[in-house]
């Protein structure tokens, strides 16, 4: 599509969400009867418009496929939001929650930990699975195969044999550690979140510095935030 056409196609799409018929169109945008036709079928064609039997048109379910994957999200971080602040008032550390955006895993809610410093993660970041807590509790739930596990710091796991061990032992106890393989001094352990339908949307975690807990003390946090991530499952409808 030319530029022109985008831009007529987004202002006809616009003009739909409080217009429905042809006539309304025409006037709200300023386009020509047949230039409005036309973006219409290439709407309906696409599945961001539909035709009705008496011949006006509304938005299609292309459009509230893309609004929902973009409100889920917002409304997730709303929901677990009460869950993450609690976590962090009760183990005085950093709390994150992470979702599947796609294909990859992003930061979209964190509660620091009180302390004097923070922590580098920021929201809208970017986390690898084999390197993580939260990453390592969604892997466990999904197929490795393929996964470049690059090296973050000199404690990754690099060696398939390896990370598939530890995400059975993920499987058995519920919780993932990431004992600083993504950013050295420091210690997280996560857990993952499913939505109402059982899917593995996301995971929550705690970070530590390295000086402040050591590693059985991070452990012994494992089934704490278990327990905050099957609150938020519940929340966001799940209820197995």
């Amino acid at each position: 599509m030319t530029e022109g056409a985008v831009e007529k196609a987004l202002a006809v799409l616009a003009a739909l969400a409080q217009h429905t018929r042809i006539s309304e169109l025409t006037r709200v945008t300023g386009f020509p009867k047949s230039t409005v036709h036309r973006v219409l079928r290439t709407l309906v064609d696409t599945g961001f418009a539909v035709a009705t039997a008496d011949g006006d048109y509304r938005i299609g379910p292309k459009v509230l496929v893309l609004a929902g994957n973009v409100l889920q999200p917002v409304d997730s971080v709303e929901r677990a939001r009460p869950v993450l602040e609690r976590l962090q008032a009760s183990t005085g550390c950093a709390v994150h929650f992470a979702m599947l955006l796609g294909d990859e895993l992003v930061y979209v809610d964190k509660v620091e930990g009180g302390k004097p410093y923070r922590m580098a993660s920021r929201i809208g970041g970017r986390l690898l699975l084999h390197c993580t807590a939260i990453g390592k509790a969604v892997l466990s739930t999904r197929d490795m195969n393929g996964l470049e596990l690059a090296s973050r710091t000199p404690g990754t796991i690099t060696d398939p044999l390896r990370l598939r061990a530890q995400l059975d032992r993920v499987r058995s106890c519920g919780f993932a550690l990431d004992e600083q393989e993504n950013e050295p001094g420091v210690r997280c352990v996560g857990a993952a979140v499913r939505n109402h339908n059982g899917t593995v949307v996301g995971g929550l975690s705690v970070s530590t510095l390295a000086l402040e807990h050591t590693l059985p003390e991070l452990i012994a946090l494992g089934p704490r935030v278990v327990a905050a991530a099957s609150e938020v499952s519940r929340a966001l409808g799940y209820t197995h």
